[in-house]
């Protein structure tokens, strides 16, 4: 990349790690291909033009990953307000009734409270989550990226699991009883 270039040589090999950190935490918000590579090429450019600005080279890491995150983080919310008003424009004056099996309506509900469950929760809970969850990052390296301690992103990613889960049990207990 060549933001790290402008500091040292760097291999394609690594340039490419970048590349594709910025492409996974934005993926890991997002869920859309297209969507997370522009944000991942935003995040990058960013990342060039302000390169001069970050004071310690060795947390670049980290540096990018908070830049691919509030970015990615935008852009969901600048989709959904979009979403909102064009559902509210073209809605028809009377709905039809659904024609999708309630199995797959409750799936679709489940996934859309999911999804809301973990917009809800604060962003230092739910990039640590996403990091380790969807990417696969251990403790150490998500340490390292988001440059908090290794016993705060242990307590980060507990009490992302926990909020979630009680989110996620209420929701659950509501269809049971259907």
């Amino acid at each position: 990349m060549q933001e790290l270039v402008l500091n040292q040589p760097v291999s394609t090999a690594r340039s490419e790690l970048v590349r594709e950190l910025a492409y996974r935490v934005a993926q890991g918000v997002l869920r859309n291909t297209a969507d997370a590579e522009d944000v991942a090429q935003e995040a990058l450019l960013r990342a060039y033009k302000s390169f001069e600005r970050l004071r310690d080279r060795s947390r670049f890491r980290g540096w990018l990953v908070r830049i691919s995150f509030r970015l990615a983080l935008d852009r969901l919310r600048s989709a959904k307000r979009r979403e909102q008003r064009d559902t509210l424009w073209s809605q028809p004056t009377h709905l039809p009734p659904p024609v999708t099996a309630e199995d797959v309506a409750a799936s679709n509900q489940f996934q859309g409270h999911l999804e809301r469950a973990l917009e809800e929760l604060p962003e230092k809970l739910r990039l640590v989550l996403l990091l380790s969850a969807m990417d696969g990052y251990t403790i150490e390296e998500i340490a390292a990226m988001v440059g908090v301690p290794i016993g705060t992103v242990k307590s980060r990613i507990f009490i992302a699991r926990k909020k979630l889960a009680e989110k996620l049990r209420c929701y659950a207990n509501t269809i049971k009883m259907r």
